[in-house]
């Protein structure tokens, strides 16, 4: 069963949006299963402390290393995951240990940012292990000790990670076999060929003076499927730039080729 495990100081705010729709319905079905733990069960001291000031000065806290340390070994040790980072065995059985453990993710705005790509490779996983962080953000020596991967789903800032864990899960989850009604739903939305999704039209066929395009009901399979790319295409180029250019030149129109479209 895929698995995701939320380390945070707020494991009240799960599953939250992840129980509803899609998601919760195969929650509730057992296709795959989320486990919120309250980063605070590792703190030591009667205060439950977590953070401390900034090491060399500045505003805000900091979540400390020893207590984020011990919530990730702890819920290791409760999946039965690989969880220490000291050498028992060989380097060869330390190897396929490392490899083999669950994805230990960090949401942190100065992450690697989320794609499609990453998503499919998580949801064909085992689930990932999620930290949110809060304050002034985590102590740098747990993030290399614990080899915890940042992820960010933007170029700006949430209070905490939770809302972006929320995103991720929700974008790994809807991949699950059995999840979404039909296999094709997930293969030719945005960002599955490396383009942004084609628009989408239904009954009404006139809405308030505008038309389905033509193409879309002439029943000819063949110029729809051409329809469908060229305005992917199109909305692309023109909205994302990066991604165009990320399009191999081979699966570019050439330069005299006639834009697919109504008018």
């Amino acid at each position: 069963m895929w698995r995701a495990t939320v380390l945070t100081l707020f494991p009240e705010m799960f599953p939250g949006p992840l129980g509803v729709s899609l998601a919760g319905r195969a929650l509730a079905a057992g296709i795959w299963a989320l486990e919120a733990r309250d980063i605070r069960d590792a703190a030591t001291d009667r205060h439950r402390s977590v953070d401390d000031t900034p090491a060399g000065g500045g505003p805000g806290m900091v979540l400390r290393a020893d207590v984020l340390a011990a919530a990730i070994d702890a819920a290791d040790i409760a999946s039965g995951a690989f969880s220490s980072e000291v050498e028992t065995g060989s380097r060869e059985e330390n190897a396929t240990n490392q490899e083999s453990r669950r994805p230990r993710l960090l949401m942190s705005p100065r992450g690697t940012p989320l794609t499609q790509e990453r998503v499919v490779r998580l949801a064909d996983g085992p689930g990932p292990l999620i930290v949110c962080g809060r304050f002034e953000g985590v102590d740098q020596r747990v993030i290399d000790a614990r080899q915890l991967e940042e992820i960010s789903v933007g170029d700006y800032v949430l209070s905490g990670g939770e809302i972006a864990a929320m995103a991720l899960i929700d974008a790994c989850v809807r991949l699950l076999p059995g999840v979404m009604g039909k296999i094709a739903s997930g293969t030719d939305e945005s960002f599955s060929h490396g383009l942004l999704e084609y628009p989408q039209y239904t009954r009404p066929q006139i809405f308030e003076g505008r038309q389905i395009p033509d193409t879309l009901v002439s029943g000819d399979h063949a110029r729809i499927e051409a329809w469908r790319r060229a305005e992917a295409e199109a909305l692309t180029r023109s909205r994302r730039p990066d991604l165009w250019a990320a399009v191999p030149a081979e699966k570019k129109p050439s330069r005299g080729s006639k834009k697919t479209t109504d008018g």
